[in-house]
């Protein structure tokens, strides 16, 4: 369900928008926000990510020599999820999308609504992310639904 208005999207929102996502603010269009579920340390990272209404991240990859990626578990709102060369995907509550590494994509809330996941890095050797161009305004724009 896309939801525009912040107070009824926090209802929602059963793990907390969180703080503002200024460590990687330089990696997103619009603004972002961190909840961390899992504490500093832990062997897996998982963070609730919330993002206001037609913020997303940049075209990213999730490298690794050996298992690796990304999963993506959504909460709330509406969302996308798009990989390089292929239609995107509109994402809803109760989705869930698995990145393998070496994919090129990037993810990020509807233009009308927010849009809440869960992102669980997936563990693997030698695990990097290499963050890569913004998603132009025009190929958002473009986006339908």
């Amino acid at each position: 369900m896309k939801i525009m208005e912040e107070t009824a999207f926090s209802q929602e929102n059963v793990f907390g928008k969180g703080q503002p996502n200024a460590a990687f603010a330089q990696y997103f269009v619009g603004e972002s926000f961190l909840n961390p579920l899992t504490q500093p340390g832990c062997s897996i990272f998982l963070a609730n990510v919330t993002f206001e209404p037609g913020c997303r991240n940049n075209w990213h990859i999730h490298h690794a020599t050996q298992g690796g990626g990304q999963i993506l578990i959504c909460t709330a709102g509406e969302g996308w999820y798009q990989e390089e060369g292929k239609p995107p995907v509109s994402l809803k509550p109760g989705m869930v999308i698995t990145i393998p590494a070496e994919v090129k994509h990037w993810h990020g809330a509807k233009a009308d609504s927010w849009f809440s996941h869960i992102a669980l890095e997936v563990p693997g050797e030698n695990c990097k992310n290499e963050w890569c161009e913004p998603v132009t305004d025009q190929q958002y724009a473009a986006l339908e639904g």
